[in-house]
């Protein structure tokens, strides 16, 4: 049955506020709506919660099945149990010689960020599916407070220039740092060269935090292609190509039959550790200003708004971002004045420097 764009604008608006916030005074009401969403979307089954129901002649006592629907806030997912978890957020590096990375097609959402050298860095938020080990795990910057804290939850990072590590504690975050942690939650890995070494025990660290909240929504989400709409405008898109610097032009392709993006690294294929090529179901490209007060470390302007391009399902619309705070999300809005609506699935963000420049290609 083909999904209707009304009941999952429903579904996932319920889940957050006004103000884009989720809200637990809904979490009540969506038991049958959400149960309804389910059959439209035909998304993963939940496991049944078997019920009294009226009894059948010869079958004294028989039971009615009834569908139990959880939400993964940060893809969008329909899920068989609450996710009572935080999430993981941590900044993975993005040398040459740390590549490939553990676990990145596990993630809920990866930034990806220019750092000094003309590299880039990612800032990789777990939570639907936490996985044992990730990394490599390298040194936070300036914008990564402003990425992290709507998040909330736990950021890990190796350590960093100490007015860089104060801002990140200053965030409402638990810190887990490989320089002071002295319980084992990090490890240097033997067949990698370091600095581009350090993995961190990703599964356990969450274990031990366990009693955190876990995040609130940050994208909208709407059907698998979300970008149907006339109004929305969106061009077929087979291929993207991002420069941040002469250093770093990443790209993604479209790959039809399997209905996700690709990644690409300097034109060649981005394989991560597991042997698969990196994947995403939505790229999300914002267009972002620098701040060079820090000297040669680069620092994203994460506050403000610019151009947005939302690619998802082979095709891409144009739109504006904001974010009006550290602690708020990124709010996506297309050029028709509604809101840009993601697939259900994993997102990659695309901080592409103001300087550098984005092709789409048909």
């Amino acid at each position: 049955m083909a999904p209707s764009s009304g009941a999952l604008r429903d579904y996932h608006d319920a889940m957050r506020g006004p103000a884009g916030e989720p809200s637990r005074r809904r979490l009540a009401t969506l038991g049958v709506l959400a149960a309804s969403v389910m059959l439209l979307v035909g998304c993963q089954s939940a496991a049944p919660e078997l019920g009294p129901a009226p009894s059948e002649p010869g079958r004294p006592g028989a039971t009615t099945p009834t569908i139990a629907v959880s939400f993964a806030p940060l893809r969008g997912t329909m899920i068989e149990a609450p996710l009572g978890h935080p999430a993981l957020s941590v900044k993975i590096d993005n040398h040459v010689d740390a590549r490939p990375q553990i676990a990145l097609n596990r993630s809920d959402i990866a930034f990806e960020e220019l750092v000094e050298g003309g590299i880039t860095r990612y800032l990789v938020v777990w939570h639907t599916d936490v996985p044992d080990e990730v990394g490599p795990v390298r040194s936070i910057r300036p914008m990564d407070p402003d990425i992290a804290t709507p998040f909330g939850g736990i950021i890990a990072y190796s350590g960093g220039q100490e007015h860089f590590v104060n801002m990140m504690r200053s965030t409402p975050l638990v810190n887990v740092v490989f320089d002071y942690d002295d319980t084992g939650l990090f490890h240097r890995a033997d067949d990698r060269p370091g600095p581009h070494d350090v993995i961190l025990a990703g599964r356990e660290v969450v274990a031990r935090n366990s009693e955190l909240a876990p995040p609130p929504v940050q994208f909208a989400y709407g059907s698998a292609d979300p970008l149907a709409a006339p109004s929305l405008a969106a061009g077929p898109t087979s291929r993207i190509d991002l420069v941040f610097s002469e250093a770093r032009f990443p790209g993604w392709e479209w790959d039809a039959a399997a209905s996700v993006w690709l990644r690409l690294q300097e034109g060649e294929p981005d394989v991560e550790a597991s042997g698969e090529r990196v994947r995403t179901t939505n790229v999300v490209t914002l267009r972002v200003g620098i701040d060079w007060t820090f000297g040669e470390v680069p620092r994203t302007i994460m506050i403000g708004s610019g151009e947005v391009w939302v690619s998802v399902g082979g095709r891409t619309a144009h739109g504006t971002w904001s974010k009006d705070a550290a602690a708020s999300p990124i709010v996506l809005t297309a050029d028709d004045g509604s809101r840009l609506r993601l697939a259900p699935g994993n997102t990659w963000v695309e901080l592409v420097p103001n300087e550098g420049s984005v092709t789409f290609a048909p």
